[in-house]
């Protein structure tokens, strides 16, 4: 039991979903918390701007209501405030400057201050419970102050500290040199602010967002692995159907959703996969059935032949004229192997092009001259209009092998009497290789046909002529002109002749297009025939 909810909870983690969700969910979290950071920290600035100001503030109105004289009673300074007590918004100003304060002289002494009670104090019992300024920290200062003003105007330099009391409360000091406008004596003078109010609003924000993240973080999670599961179920379904689709049912395909998403395209992408597939399945159909349906006559005739020789041959030359006429046969079937293995290895990329440079006008002549012998036998002149600067990218054996099977079928298929000729020129940016002949010609239902394998055009009594070989060579010629990124044409006129018309890149040009992809280049192979 326990290894199957293991096993649960592994697949569970490991799905897509899961991982979505997850990814989204800390993605959301680094957000937030750094959101929360951002602001925070921006509150804190603000907070303390307000700090500084406030005490700002205090500081300008102390200079209106602090005078600082000498007692002459008691023979010493003292400060004292001037304020109309009746009016409310003073007494409310001096009553905040007078919470925290201290006054202290050049000496470092504290001078006693009188509070509205009429009573005298060095300073405010808060700035006493953090701490007096030592009197050579308040004579450094003021000497420090002094030095200043000869040599710049007021309002004199200010120091800021923050300090804390008994009880560990932070107080802001803001501490300054304020001169006697009477007798220019400077004195020391430091007001302080409670922390303790800003301090909270700072906890208080940062305990919230401690609460907030979190639950935003469950839902936000909530909420994606619910939209994760519904972005997901196209994908279910596109699944689900892949499923079906088996070697028998190929033309299956998987409908688009119209989205114009990821999805769609990957829908697509799936469908010509598929149809790729398709195309190999049924080349491999096509193969076994050509396979069976041209080695089936030549084995019957081995074995007719062998089986009369067994039962009536009387006589060695009997028994000879028979393994003749199977031996004739099975070269006639290894022929048929040995062109099917290489169309084969060629149309499924095991047969890798040797390019290299070709001046096509002395290959051409080449191949001429070898199917002169031929063309007299058969009584057809034989003709070359062969251009002599005219290059190539491609392959020796391969273009070789194009132009000697187009020769081969236009001397086959026509009579004597009759011409073949032979012509490459170059046209723009390609090279043109035409073979035409005077022949029979092709009737325009088997024009579509001819590169098929083993496709032969019927004779006059409507089956394939004695003189037709295995119907593999056009099936070359296509790939030929396919491997070197070309385009194909016929035209045929029945009892007039065939033309056939091969556009191949020059030399130097085209070299992006010879790795067009190859089911395009078929397409178009087949389109222009």
């Amino acid at each position: 039991m326990r290894g199957a909810r293991r096993r649960d909870f592994r697949r569970l983690t490991r799905g897509l979903r899961f991982r979505l969700t997850v990814s989204a969910a800390l993605f959301f979290a680094v957000v937030l918390i750094g959101l929360a950071s951002l602001y925070r920290e921006r509150l804190a600035n603000e907070l303390n701007e307000q700090e500084h100001a406030v005490l700002d503030q205090r500081w300008a109105a102390l200079k209106g209501y602090l005078r600082i004289e000498r007692n002459p009673q008691t023979d010493r300074y003292e400060a004292y405030w001037y304020f109309d007590e009746e009016d409310p918004d003073e007494r409310f100003i001096v009553t905040n400057i007078q919470r925290v304060y201290l006054i202290g002289d050049r000496n470092g002494s504290v001078i006693w201050g009188s509070t509205e009670k009429g009573e005298l104090l060095q300073c405010s019992a808060p700035y006493h419970d953090i701490g007096v300024d030592p009197p050579g920290s308040i004579q450094a200062r003021v000497s420090q102050a002094v030095d200043w003003a000869r040599h710049n105007p007021p309002p004199g330099m200010t120091y800021w500290m923050v300090r804390h009391n008994s009880q560990g409360a932070p107080y802001l000091i803001r501490a300054g040199i304020v001169f006697d406008e009477l007798h220019h004596e400077p004195y020391y003078v430091a007001l302080g602010l409670a922390m303790s109010d800003y301090n909270r609003i700072l906890t208080q924000f940062t305990w919230t967002y401690v609460v907030l993240i979190p639950g935003a973080l469950i839902v936000s999670s909530l909420l994606g692995w619910i939209m994760a599961g519904r972005a997901l179920e196209p994908v279910l379904a596109v699944a689900q159907a892949a499923q079906r689709i088996s070697g028998s049912n190929l033309s299956l395909r998987i409908p688009t959703r119209d989205a114009g998403d990821e999805l769609d395209y990957l829908i697509l992408t799936f469908n010509r996969m598929i149809e790729r597939l398709d195309a190999s399945f049924q080349q491999m159909k096509q193969f076994s059935a050509d396979v069976s349906h041209e080695m089936r006559t030549p084995i019957t005739a081995i074995r007719g032949q062998l089986e009369v020789a067994l039962f009536t041959a009387k006589t060695t030359e009997q028994y000879r004229e028979a393994m003749l006429n199977a031996l004739l046969d099975i070269d006639r079937l290894s022929q048929i192997v040995r062109a099917l293995l290489a169309l084969s290895q060629a149309e499924s990329g095991q047969v890798v092009l040797q390019k290299s440079r070709l001046n096509m006008g002395e290959l051409a002549g080449d191949v001429v001259e070898q199917f002169q012998i031929l063309a007299e036998e058969a009584g057809v002149r034989l003709l070359a209009d062969l251009a002599p600067e005219c290059f190539l990218e491609g392959d020796h054996v391969q273009i070789e092998r194009l132009i000697s099977n187009l020769l081969s079928n236009a001397i086959k298929f026509t009579p004597r009497e009759g011409a073949v000729r032979l012509s490459i020129q170059p046209v723009g940016r390609m090279i043109e290789i035409v073979v035409s002949d005077t022949g029979r010609g092709i009737p325009n239902e088997h024009l579509p046909h001819i590169f098929d394998r083993f496709y032969r055009v019927p004779g006059d009594g409507g089956a394939p002529g004695p003189e037709q070989g295995l119907g593999l060579g056009l099936s070359f010629v296509a790939w030929i002109v396919k491997a070197h990124s070309g385009r194909i044409e016929v035209n045929s006129v029945p009892g007039k002749g065939t033309r056939f018309i091969i556009q191949l890149p020059a030399d130097g040009v085209g070299a992006d297009t010879l790795e067009m992809n190859a089911a395009e280049a078929t397409s178009g192979i087949m389109k222009e025939v």
